[in-house]
C-alpha cells in the first residue's frame, strides 16, 4: 500500500529521515469466510452465495489469533467472502480487540443495515473499508446485483453516523477509470475519511479480467487526479486519507511528480520512499484464506505456503526454505527482465510480483502491470534484453540458489 497523504505531508512539512522501522509481524488480511452475498466481477476469492466446506470455526480462529499475537502481528484485516456473513464474525471481532489488535473490517457494505450497525460500532472497530466500483448503474453491473450500490452507500453513511472510520475502495479497471472523479467527489460530500484506489491485481476473477487492466496511459492519470486531490487536501489542512494499492510503481512516479512540482524536495522524497521500500508481499504483508492457507498476499492463492490448522502461522511465515518466501524476503528480490535492472528496485521493490507469476510463470519476472517507460526508469533495452521468464514449475526447491 503507497500512503499517498503521509508523502503529501512531507512535501508540505518534511521530517527527518529515521532508521526504517521493522515491524515483528506482518499485517494479516484474514478471509475468514469465502461465502459472499456478491458475485463481484474482479473477486479474487472467487466468492459465491454458497456455503464452502473447511472452514475453521470459532474455536480454532480464536487459536490462531493468539499465535498470530504472540508473534508480533499488530493488524487484523477480516475480509471475506463477505465478513458480516459469518455467524460469529462479532464474536471474533471483540476477541480480536481484546487482544490488542488494529482491527479492521473489509466489507462490500450492502449487509450493514439498522439490524447491525449498533454491534459494529460497539465492536470499535478501527476501520471499516467498503468497496464501490463507480456510480450506480457501474457498480451494479460490476457486483451483479441490482440495488448493491445504495445498499453499500447506505451503510457507508451509517457508520459515519455512528462515529466509526470508514473508507471506499475503487478497484480502477478500462471499464470504471472515467467515474474516477466522481468516487472523489462522492468522498468528498459524504465526508468519507480514507480512498483507496486499488490496481487490478491479476487473481481470481481479476485474472479473467486482466484484459480490462487500465492501460497503462489511464493509470497514469488516475494517479495524476489522486495526486493532485490529495496535495490540495493535505494544502488546504485536511485529514482525508488517500493511499493505493497493488501497484508500487505509484511511489516512482509520485517522485517524478514531486520533481515535477517541488524539485527542491526530491532529495528528500527519494530517501523517504526508498525507506518505504515499496512492495511487503511476503515480509510485512500476509494473508490466510477461508480454509487456513498461508499465502504471501491476499493475490496469490494459487501459492500455499502451510496450513494454520497442521503448523502455526509463527512456523509458517519466517521459513525461507520455500522458494517464493526466499525471493519474497531478499532485498534486493532475485528479479529478471527490466525490473533487474530499474534504477527504482529502491522505491518499489520489485512491484508485485503476483502478475509476473500469473503471465509467465516467473515469480521474478518483470512485473507488466508497471506503467513507468525505460527512458523513465533510467534504463535501455539492451541492458535487459537477453534476459528470459523462467517458470516456477522448472525450478527444483533444493536447487534454488539466490545470487549475494
Amino acid at each position: 500500500m503507497f500512503r499517498i497523504s503521509q508523502y503529501m505531508n512531507e512535501v508540505k512539512a518534511p521530517t527527518p529521515v529515521k532508521a526504517p522501522r521493522q515491524p515483528k509481524g506482518p499485517v494479516v488480511i484474514w478471509n475468514l469466510i469465502r461465502r459472499c452475498n456478491l458475485t463481484c466481477k474482479h473477486c479474487y476469492s472467487i466468492s459465491a452465495d454458497i456455503d464452502f466446506p473447511g472452514e475453521l470455526d470459532t474455536s480454532q480462529v480464536i487459536a490462531v489469533m493468539e499465535d498470530l499475537r504472540s508473534f508480533g502481528v499488530p493488524v487484523l484485516i477480516l475480509s471475506g467472502g463477505e465478513p458480516l456473513l459469518r455467524h460469529d464474525i462479532f464474536e471474533v471481532s471483540r476477541q480480536a480487540k481484546n487482544m490488542g489488535f488494529y482491527v479492521g473490517l473489509s466489507t462490500n457494505g450492502t449487509l450493514i443495515t439498522n439490524d447491525n450497525i449498533e454491534q459494529i460500532a460497539n465492536i470499535g472497530y478501527d476501520y471499516v473499508g467498503v468497496s464501490l466500483d463507480g456510480t450506480r448503474e457501474t457498480h451494479d453491473h460490476f457486483r451483479q446485483k441490482a440495488g448493491a450500490y445504495d445498499q453499500s452507500l447506505t451503510g457507508i453513511r451509517s457508520c459515519l453516523d455512528h462515529g466509526i472510520k470508514v473508507g471506499m475502495r475503487f478497484s480502477i479497471t478500462r471499464d470504471n477509470a472515467c467515474e474516477l472523479p466522481l468516487m472523489l467527489k462522492l468522498m468528498e460530500e459524504e465526508g468519507v475519511d480514507k480512498f483507496y484506489l486499488s490496481h487490478l491485481n491479476y487473481g481470481g476473477r481479476g485474472q479473467r479480467h486482466r484484459t480490462h487492466d487500465v492501460e497503462h496511459g489511464i493509470g497514469r492519470q488516475a494517479m495524476d487526479l489522486l495526486f493532485e486531490t490529495c496535495w490540495a487536501d493535505v494544502r488546504g489542512g485536511g485529514k482525508r486519507e488517500f493511499v493505493s494499492g497493488n501497484n508500487d510503481a505509484d511511489g516512482v512516479y509520485f517522485l517524478r511528480w514531486v520533481k515535477s512540482r517541488f524539485p527542491e524536495r526530491y532529495d528528500h522524497l527519494l530517501q523517504k520512499l526508498e525507506q518505504w521500500g515499496g512492495n511487503s508481499s511476503g515480509v510485512n504483508i500476509a494473508n490466510i484464506d477461508n480454509l487456513g492457507n498461508v499465502h504471501p498476499d491476499t493475490f496469490w492463492w494459487n501459492y500455499t505456503l502451510g496450513n494454520v490448522k497442521e503448523r502455526s502461522f509463527s512456523e509458517i511465515w519466517p521459513d525461507d526454505s520455500d522458494p517464493i518466501m526466499a525471493g519474497l524476503k531478499k532485498r534486493p528480490r532475485p528479479l529478471r527482465g527490466r525490473c533487474r535492472v530499474c534504477r527504482f528496485q529502491n522505491i518499489c521493490g520489485g512491484n508485485t510480483r503476483v502478475r509476473a507469476f500469473q503471465t509467465t510463470g516467473d515469480p521474478w519476472w518483470q512485473d507488466p502491470g508497471c506503467y513507468m517507460n525505460d527512458e523513465e526508469l533510467g534504463i535501455r533495452p539492451e541492458e535487459y534484453e537477453m534476459d528470459q521468464p523462467v517458470p516456477l514449475g522448472s525450478i527444483n526447491k533444493q536447487q534454488v540458489r539466490f545470487p549475494g
